[in-house]
């Protein structure tokens, strides 16, 4: 695999982008590469600021997603998986995690010259008479960059060679790791305070930062801190050092922070809000909604706008999952087009939210189905997944027949469904390798295949809706038609143009419903946040598995069944329903330090047509594992001794 062989860290290391003030979208322009005497200027500090949310395509939608949800209890690798995804499980036998291999590069490499961009901009704003609140996104996304790398890393290096965040006009090849404590309380936290202080309440363009995604982060920030001073576990840090906080205060101090800053965002949402139900937040027609408050964006309408170099790449993956593409639904796709009717028609790939192409990288264990979604009522079951694969033989074919053969020897006609995956196993039902030329069940009086989590497998599993490709043409306009078209019929391996979700409204419920279960107080208990989006996932709206329109409502008895003492492994029940897959649970797992317990064992059938043995795996999770490695590339660009970059990559990597 590629690696970037050093990256640190330089501003002018980048082609990047501008901005124009009076648009309410960001209007990229392309530049040759950026020095520091461009962030004098207001148009260099627009242009550095959308330089900024442009980076975000940069680590969301390719491999990163691998670091992020492989070998958790949301995913293991699929069967079609390469090291890209078996060094990121920790099954025995499967995959080596290593400094060379860590897909947590695709971190580490755009970060850095973003952070000297902001430093640059953040050094200039008051010298050269910039708004406070342009400025002021320069410092969330400093912050935001460093959150991200504190919690993969642990200590990061605050100076770049010209001083502790301070910008620097040329690369450097040293660098010493400053503590976990240092990057919160010299960075994270005063960068977001003073975020929250100058960015609007209601973003300056679509999709900018404001003082509520500043709060979200900012309380995401104090939960985190929180648990690593309490540390539950006696998980090793990195670089060594005491678990104390530099400001004297205590663990249980960052859960009221934290509580108390999720409260603020909630009860002062500004533009935000949650969508009425799950699946219009979920649906692509309904992008960039409310509720969504932060993303990588993408779009149909301009190669330039979604990072794509040319027409070439329009209808054309660009030379395999990677920035600044949003491939990551490919990944966790199963090849569905391997299914066929009773009578030997094949379902097609084709350009609908819920199916696209196919990789089978990563597929979900059986836990996800008994457990996380085990309860039909909730429409997030519904809404993440593609739980029922429809026909689609008239598509391309005008002459195609009204109806074909499926179980049980039964009619189904276009768009009926052809396998359902089904909640749980149906008393006669018959498995056999020919059933849809995959080794599905065939159930008593049913025309559609099915198959019940007991039979998941790593080759065939529900595939995902939530984050998957939508259309915004109609199914019979060629791609031809579009300059940046999601895959149509008969053209497979375009990228996604929806964009990546990064943030939401939703988590600032969960976060301070977190914050309860550690001992804060308010307003609200943790049994009270919660039923907030339970309430609201038991409305439905629009069936994503019969595909059509519905109107129940079950919240009354999603209610009922919340527990009536809320604990941290209902939480986490809780964060993935809400996200599943959408990057958050590697980093979930680690904060809470219940990696171990909630994922170091897991079950799933195998690779193969009729593969129906249901295995439990043992991960092979050491405390090291807890932090990442950093890149191979990285260290190997470091003009510093043997010792000296031995000692600066973290313990267990050596």
């Amino acid at each position: 695999m590629k690696k970037n062989k050093l990256t640190f860290i330089s501003a002018a290391a980048l082609a990047l982008v501008g901005i124009s003030s009076c648009s309410n979208v960001l209007d990229e322009t392309p530049r040759a590469s950026f020095t520091l005497d461009y962030f004098t200027t207001q148009e260099g500090v627009q242009g550095g600021l959308t330089q900024m949310y442009a980076h975000l395509r940069y680590i969301y939608g390719g491999y990163y997603y691998a670091a992020c949800e492989n070998g958790t209890d949301e995913f293991t690798f699929g069967q079609s998986a390469d090291n890209n995804f078996k060094d990121s499980d920790y099954t025995p036998g499967e995959g080596d995690c290593n400094p060379s291999t860590a897909r947590t590069d695709v971190l580490w490499n755009p970060i850095f010259v973003n952070i000297n961009t902001a430093n640059s901009i953040i050094e200039n704003g008051t010298a050269f008479n910039i708004e406070a609140s342009l400025v002021a996104e320069a410092n969330f996304f400093r912050a935001f960059d460093y959150f991200l790398l504190v919690q993969h890393f642990g200590g990061v290096p605050l100076d770049f060679g010209s001083g502790e965040l301070k910008a620097n006009s040329s690369p450097t090849r040293t660098s010493v790791r400053n503590t976990v404590p240092e990057v919160y309380t010299k960075c994270i936290f005063p960068d977001l305070e003073t975020a929250i202080a100058n960015l609007p309440e209601s973003p300056r363009v679509i999709g900018a930062a404001t003082k509520n995604v500043a709060r979200l982060y900012l309380a995401k920030a104090y939960l985190t801190y929180a648990w690593w001073l309490e540390n539950p576990n006696n998980i090793p840090t990195y670089p060594a050092c005491d678990r104390t906080d530099p400001n004297g205060k205590s663990a249980s101090q960052y859960f009221q922070m934290a509580y108390d800053v999720a409260m603020e965002a909630i009860n002062n949402p500004g533009p935000y809000a949650l969508q009425p139900t799950f699946y219009n937040m979920c649906v692509g027609s309904n992008d960039r909604n409310s509720e969504m408050m932060l993303w990588a964006d993408h779009t149909a309408t301009s190669w330039m706008y979604t990072g794509a170099n040319g027409e070439g790449q329009a209808n054309n993956y660009g030379g395999g999952v990677g920035a600044p593409y949003n491939d990551a639904f490919w990944l966790c796709n199963w090849n569905y087009t391997e299914l066929k009717t009773a009578d030997g028609t094949a379902v097609t790939r084709i350009d609908r939210q819920g199916y696209g192409r196919p990789w089978t990288r990563m597929a979900p264990p059986y836990n996800v189905w008994t457990e996380t979604f085990a309860d039909v009522k909730d429409s997030r079951r519904d809404a993440t997944f593609q739980t029922a694969i429809h026909a689609n033989w008239e598509v391309g074919n005008d002459s195609a027949p009204a109806t074909h053969k499926n179980a049980n020897d039964m009619d189904i006609e276009q768009n009926g469904i052809v396998l359902t995956f089904i909640p749980k196993a149906i008393d006669g039902t018959v498995y056999d390798k020919k059933n849809g030329g995959l080794g599905l069940g065939v159930a008593p009086g049913r025309s559609d295949y099915v198959m019940d989590p007991e039979h998941i497998s790593r080759k065939i599993f529900p595939g995902p809706f939530k984050l998957s490709g939508y259309s915004q043409e109609s199914d019979d306009v060629k791609a031809t038609s579009h300059p940046y078209k999601y895959t149509t019929f008969g053209v497979p391996n375009a990228d996604n143009v929806r964009p990546y979700y990064i943030a939401k409204f939703s988590e600032l419920y969960l976060i301070a419903a977190e914050a309860a279960v550690k001992g804060a107080s308010g307003e609200k208990s943790a049994r009270d946040l919660v039923n907030v989006l339970r309430e609201r996932a038991g409305k439905w709206s629009y069936s994503v598995a019969e595909d059509k329109v519905v109107n129940f409502d079950y919240s009354a008895d999603l209610v009922a069944a919340t527990p009536a003492t809320i604990d941290m492994k209902y939480i986490m029940l809780e964060r993935s329903r809400e996200f599943f897959g959408e990057g958050y649970r590697r980093l979930d797992l680690i904060r809470t330090q219940m990696w171990k317990e909630l994922a170091g064992t897991y079950k799933i059938c195998g690779s193969n047509v009729g593969d129906w043995e249901l295995t439990e795996y043992t991960r092979e999770i050491e405390d090291y594992m807890y932090l990442s490695p950093i890149p191979q590339g990285q260290i190997d660009g470091l003009e510093m001794s043997d010792e000296e970059k031995a000692a600066y990559q973290n313990p267990g990597y050596k």
